[in-house]
């Protein structure tokens, strides 16, 4: 089992920027993968970035790509999402995540790693 533990979550402008932290509580085959996904008032879970531990690979949702960028420290078990220009509609409680998978390849990966949830932080971008 792995615990998971954001912060960073906030309030800015449209066009501002906010840097999200993870950390797992360990490295084990449960946090292999590790992502983001978030959830807008009224709407599904989408996911928005996810980092592949032994492939060494990110991939992002297509309304995030260029925008934002995951990042992870091996040593530290954590993972980063810097958003950059952000965007009223990126608005939403973001969720790191986890899961088993170590390598992925494909338009799905950014959306594939949801096995472990941490409880979330919130992102308000005002126009």
């Amino acid at each position: 089992q792995v615990d998971l533990a954001e912060s960073g979550g906030g309030s800015v402008q449209a066009g501002g920027s906010l840097n999200l932290s993870c950390v797992a509580s360990a490295y084990t085959s449960h946090s292999r993968c590790l992502g983001w996904f978030r959830q807008a008032p009224g709407k599904e879970r989408e996911g928005v970035a996810a980092f592949y531990t032994e492939g060494n690979r990110a991939f992002y949702a297509d309304s995030v790509s260029g925008r934002f960028t995951i990042s992870h420290d091996n040593a530290k078990n954590t993972i980063s999402l810097r958003m950059n220009s952000l965007k009223p509609e990126d608005t939403g409680m973001y969720f790191c995540t986890s899961g088993p998978v170590g390598d992925c390849l494909g338009g799905r990966c950014y959306r594939l790693c949801s096995e472990v949830w941490g409880k979330g932080t919130q992102v308000t971008v005002s126009s």
